[in-house]
């Protein structure tokens, strides 16, 4: 189907509903099944397309592995949680700190231990902190901000082993398919890295916030937490499920396994890329990275289960706790498989064609930033970095092969986009889990962040219309 304005209304749809309902996933549906209907414009023929779509993206070979290194990965770290991995990182930091310029450090170095997923970072190191609020002279805001600004910032810009990379590393891909781009989602996303200048730019403030500025704000406290139970808590232990009374508390039960997947996950990508005749930082990106990552975690997963088996953990707990963690991911299973069935109707509604023959006023140094502040206000609205980035990447690619604009820079202002709203949002899955676990109120405490948010988000604007007259 040739491209005409038909095929924005998905998007059109998607947008303004997800950001009406602060909702992502019921507006993704909706644009799929309109995106639907405006191909097979019949009662029940919309409705027989939309389902294809989705089905068509879930048999693709690239997307079932990025399914499963999802699934598998958050199972891992439900065992390592029922494992006591968790709580003993958790007692060994919080028996270890007695300065607020040390729980700041240790908040900082823990990332290497703990970069799997911001919220893997938020329910390990948030319950330490607020477990010695009352021995530092820190503020519990103070504390939140110093802990995200270690959270999706820094994990958007981990290339492996991350709850991340695998969506990211599928978006991309996505968007490049739709433009019949010969590129390498993997190999771009890497490219992509240095561009993500709001992630980086908050890390730096974070930094210095973090060691050389005081604040002197209060954030207010719930007058009514959600939950009395982690309000009224003094101790780690009553902070978060995953350092129970309980558990046990082992901390290699975290570091051998989470290590050893980094570490096949380094060796298998190089050995693959030389063994098609790569060498050096080539063969990293030219490696066939999701299968080294797949397989590494795979061989991790096992390695656990028996690691933990000799520790007289029992076969059937072990079980029910990786499908238990990994079934905890199923909403960002459904999301993206929504999102590759936006993808594929946008593509046959001519979705590139549209672009690439409405958006020629646009200069194009300023594709960069006009993608990043687009992106930036959809992300604070909807809260949602994953959303966010499978809503603008085939908008953001398209206009980038358009606009003859550098692909690595526009897929670093979309990826940074989304790392603003999980940032600033008031409805983010780390400002709600952060509040909560801190007995903040989520509106306020997102307020104490918004300042410095919009210092980042402003440096990245610039730096994009400045990289983008460079490249």
């Amino acid at each position: 189907m040739s491209g005409d304005w038909l095929s924005i209304v998905p998007f059109l749809v998607v947008i303004p509903l997800a950001i009406f309902t602060k909702k992502v996933l019921p507006a993704l549906v909706v644009g799929v099944v309109v995106g639907g209907y405006l191909v097979q414009p019949q009662p029940v023929g919309g409705l027989k397309a939309a389902v294809q779509y989705v089905v068509n993206a879930l048999i693709d070979e690239n997307n079932i592995k990025v399914i499963l290194f999802l699934y598998a990965f958050t199972g891992l770290v439900g065992m390592m949680k029922h494992s006591g991995g968790i709580k003993g990182f958790v007692k060994w930091a919080s028996d270890t700190i007695e300065t607020k310029r040390g729980a700041i450090g240790l908040t900082w170095v823990s990332t290497l231990g703990t970069f799997a997923a911001p919220s893997f970072r938020i329910v390990t190191v948030a319950p330490i902190m607020r477990s010695l609020l009352h021995r530092i002279k820190m503020t519990p805001q103070e504390l939140g901000f110093v802990i995200e600004t270690t959270c999706t910032s820094i994990v958007s810009l981990i290339p492996i082993s991350t709850a991340f990379v695998g969506y990211m590393v599928s978006v991309t891909n996505m968007a490049l398919k739709n433009e019949n781009i010969n590129a390498d989602g993997y190999s771009m996303f890497l490219r992509s890295i240095p561009f993500n200048f709001f992630s980086l730019a908050i890390i730096l403030i974070g930094i210095y916030l973090s060691f050389f500025h005081k604040s002197k704000k209060d954030v207010e406290k719930n007058a009514e937490p959600e939950n009395k139970e982690q309000a009224e808590a003094k101790g780690y232990e009553d902070c978060h499920p995953a350092v129970s009374k309980d558990l046990p508390a082992k901390p290699f039960n975290l570091i051998v396994p989470l290590f050893l997947v980094i570490f096949l996950t380094i060796g298998l990508t190089y050995y693959n890329g030389v063994r098609k005749g790569f060498s050096g930082f080539n063969a990293f990106i030219e490696a066939d990275v999701l299968d080294a990552m797949l397989v590494s975690l795979v061989t991790g997963i096992l390695f656990a289960f028996v690691f933990y088996l000799f520790q007289q953990f029992k076969l059937q707990d072990l079980m029910d706790e990786f499908i238990s963690g990994a079934n905890g991911l199923m909403q960002v299973v459904i999301l993206l498989s929504v999102v590759w069935g936006l993808s594929l109707a946008a593509n046959d509604l001519g979705f590139a064609d549209f672009v690439s023959s409405h958006i020629s006023w646009i200069p194009d140094a300023l594709v960069p930033p006009v993608m990043f502040v687009l992106g930036s206000f959809i992300a604070y609205f909807i809260g949602s970095a994953f959303g966010t980035w499978g809503i603008l990447m085939p908008l953001g690619v398209s206009m980038a092969a358009m606009a003859d604009a550098s692909l690595p820079v526009v897929i670093g202002a979309v990826f940074a986009s989304g790392a603003f709203g999980a940032f600033a949002s008031p409805l983010s899955d780390d400002t709600n889990t952060m509040a909560g676990i801190l007995d903040l109120k989520a509106v306020s405490y997102s307020r104490f962040k918004l300042k410095p948010g919009l210092i980042a988000a402003g440096v990245a604007t610039v730096g994009y219309g400045v990289t983008a007259f460079i490249i």
